[in-house]
């Protein structure tokens, strides 16, 4: 079976591609989004590289969906806008889970990129201590 090559997630992880980490615990990572939908757009994925979502072990969907629940609730309270839980999985191959804050009235056909200075003062206003 061939080596499955680092995903730009898995190089996040470790610390080889910069983020704006909002959370980290033993089993997940979330951080922004660097083309987020709406301000505060976050990324949450587990640390082991499983490309589908239903090929994870239940312990790690299970933690995978409680933190980003954790997440979603802290950013609602932070923001004051309701989060939508996105799982596409098209785009990486390895899980991720979007959590974008509310806004019915605003749906970008592309997303802007946000800057540095954005990603960086939401990241301070978004972070959990795990």
């Amino acid at each position: 079976m061939p080596v499955m090559q680092d995903s730009i997630f898995t190089k996040i992880i470790k610390g080889e591609i910069p983020s704006y980490k909002i959370y980290e615990d033993s089993k997940t990572y979330a951080f922004l989004d660097i083309h987020p939908d709406r301000p505060g757009h976050t990324l949450v994925v587990p640390k082991v590289q499983i490309e589908k979502f239903y090929d994870l072990s239940d312990d790690d969907f299970s933690h995978l969906m409680l933190v980003s629940k954790k997440i979603a609730r802290h950013m609602e309270d932070v923001l004051g806008q309701r989060i939508i839980l996105h799982i596409i999985g098209a785009d990486v191959p390895h899980v991720h889970i979007h959590l974008v804050p509310a806004n019915p009235k605003h749906v970008p056909s592309e997303p802007p990129q946000a800057s540095e200075e954005e990603l960086a003062v939401m990241a301070k206003k978004l972070q959990i201590k795990s």
